[in-house]
């Protein structure tokens, strides 16, 4: 139980309104760090990914406030495929694919060329990003995909003969039929079954990033919403978990703490359900 609590305090965004409570967006910054862009939202490390080497080539890049985004990214092996798993709930999304030409190599028609698969099904043939926008320009491919495992799979295929396929970012937004994230109702009570009236806090830390907060009670109730995976909240890696309820005269009454590799969290099974805590009044 007390591993589940904390795989939970590492997953949970606790307070989003019952209405508002379906899959989140999922961005990852390929082949490097975390990043926040101009808009205010966070961008993971890189994660999901199989096969590859990041890569590290940066430069001026035109049409976007979000350079950083088209910096650096992942690239095919040698030989074989890129392929990227993202954890989410089935049902209906937009994938965005992030791509811009900053190997002077590659300034020419012809230089990188790949196909890209979404799903299993081809959405990019013999691209070209040079072909398509010149040298050091961001540019943005779309397509929509049905999730029917827990996971949008993602395939980057390069072209014998030429350079390397490379992702740079890549935003997935649950589209009108994506699934409602599962609900986890935390209930607090006392030995005689009376609810809880007080707070419940909430931290998860890494190294880079940290997420806090807290909300109050409900008649002894708090609902969190589940997310699949850690990285898609930007904790990549070790992450200090903390979780504690106080009362409403700030005795607290119940806490938990521990740290969690991020990487072995994973709870793409489970389904909205419901845990009660019995604590005992503060003095």
């Amino acid at each position: 139980m007390r591993k589940l609590l904390g795989l939970l305090s590492l997953i949970v965004l606790i307070g989003v309104p019952a209405a508002a409570q379906t899959q989140q967006a999922v961005r990852v910054k390929c082949g490097g760090g975390a990043v926040m862009d101009s808009k205010g939202q966070l961008w993971a490390a890189d994660f999901g990914f199989d096969g590859g080497s990041a890569s590290l080539m940066a430069g001026a890049v035109a049409g976007t406030s979000d350079p950083k985004l088209y910096q650096g990214g992942r690239l095919a092996p040698d030989s074989g495929v890129l392929r990227y798993r993202l954890p989410v709930s089935n049902g209906k999304y937009h994938v965005n694919l992030y791509f811009a030409e900053l190997a002077s190599d590659n300034y020419r028609i012809g230089g990188r060329v790949f196909n890209v698969l979404a799903e299993g099904n081809p959405v990019l043939k013999n691209f070209d990003i040079f072909a398509a926008v010149g040298a050091g320009a961001a540019l943005i491919k779309s397509t929509d995909v049905t999730v029917t495992d827990s996971a949008v799979n993602l395939e980057f295929d390069t072209v014998t003969g030429h350079d390397r396929a490379k992702i740079l970012a890549i935003e997935i937004v649950p589209g009108a039929g994506a699934a409602a994230a599962p609900q986890l109702a935390l209930n607090f009570v006392y030995p005689d079954g009376t609810p809880v009236a007080g707070t419940l806090n909430y931290t998860a830390s890494t190294s880079q990033t940290k997420m806090s907060g807290n909300t109050p009670l409900t008649n002894g109730q708090a609902t969190a919403v589940l997310y699949a995976a850690p990285q898609i909240l930007g904790l990549v890696g070790q992450v200090q978990l903390n979780l504690s309820l106080t009362d409403t005269a700030g005795h607290v009454l119940w806490q938990i703490g521990m740290t969690l590799d991020s990487s072995n969290a994973n709870i793409n099974g489970v389904q909205s359900s419901a845990l009660s805590v019995v604590v005992q009044k503060g003095n």
